[in-house]
């Protein structure tokens, strides 16, 4: 006959061996996330000011791009990537916010908004939930589609993604990692180097160049070129948007607000 005692003492303790086993695992697991995460070139704390000009008109506003969080997005822990322009032209003035929620351990965006507001004009507001294991989005207008990538990217977490990557000479690559398959591929394009002089001082820099589909902003295809520093950071030390009409956007660094842990290692 089965002691009833003895039994149930002994499923205790396999419970318990069990229960052991999968908090190992889960630790495991964040410690392996947390250690890819902490790889990345940019962490929470960094805080990037610009100085904003266009074409002839010369400086026209100030602009900031930022990493903040962690914040958790359906029970995932994000870093969220913020970038903030404002402009001024004579009385008119205009200022641009975009968000993005990113898994850092797999650089893939689960939210993204982008809220514009410019005088003489309808304020816009994108609200996007993105899915990557579904492969597909939805926005707060009902509108919803596939994703071409289980790991997909907006415009702001594409430039935070593009200083993950190593960035040889000559080299060109077609991304397919937007979410909204419309606006790929993305070509980015190594296209040489160059020393930039700035308020928060010389980088030398790797110069990439992006080809982008945005019908909203460039009636087509734009080009964005980017002076990444050539350091382990891979700053954007200046960022240039060709826009038909007024000329040349473009961001110049300014200051550089480090992370506490990252003083220590500054590059020279």
């Amino acid at each position: 006959m089965l002691n009833p005692v003895g039994t149930t003492t002994r499923q205790c303790q396999l419970a318990r061996k069990t229960l052991a086993l999968v908090a190992v695992l889960n630790l495991t697991v964040v410690m392996q996330a947390s250690a890819q995460a902490s790889q990345l070139p940019f962490e929470v704390g960094e805080r990037l000011r610009y100085r904003v000009s266009v074409g002839r008109l010369g400086t026209v506003g100030e602009g900031e791009m930022s990493v903040g969080g962690p914040a958790a997005v359906r029970g995932t822990e994000t870093l969220v990537l913020t970038s903030e322009i404002h402009a001024k032209v004579g009385f008119l003035k205009t200022t641009e916010r975009v968000e993005s929620w990113i898994d850092p351990t797999r650089m893939a965006a689960l939210r993204y908004q982008k809220r514009t507001r410019a005088a003489l004009a309808r304020d816009d507001e994108q609200q996007v939930e993105l899915f990557p294991e579904e492969q597909r989005w939805a926005d707060h207008r009902g509108n919803h589609g596939q994703s071409p990538t289980s790991a997909p990217l907006d415009e702001l977490s594409f430039i935070y993604y593009l200083r993950t990557l190593p960035l040889n000479a000559d080299t060109v690559d077609r991304l397919v990692r937007h979410y909204d398959p419309a606006r790929n591929p993305i070509a980015v394009r190594v296209t040489g180097h160059d020393t930039v002089r700035t308020n928060a001082g010389t980088f030398p820099t790797i110069v990439v160049e992006m080809r982008v589909k945005d019908p909203r902003r460039y009636g087509g295809e734009g080009v964005i070129r980017l002076h990444l520093s050539d350091d382990a950071f891979r700053y954007p030390v200046r960022i240039e948007s060709a826009v038909t009409v007024l000329g040349a956007t473009v961001l110049v660094l300014e200051s550089i607000t480090r992370p506490p842990a990252r003083l220590a290692r500054q590059p020279e």
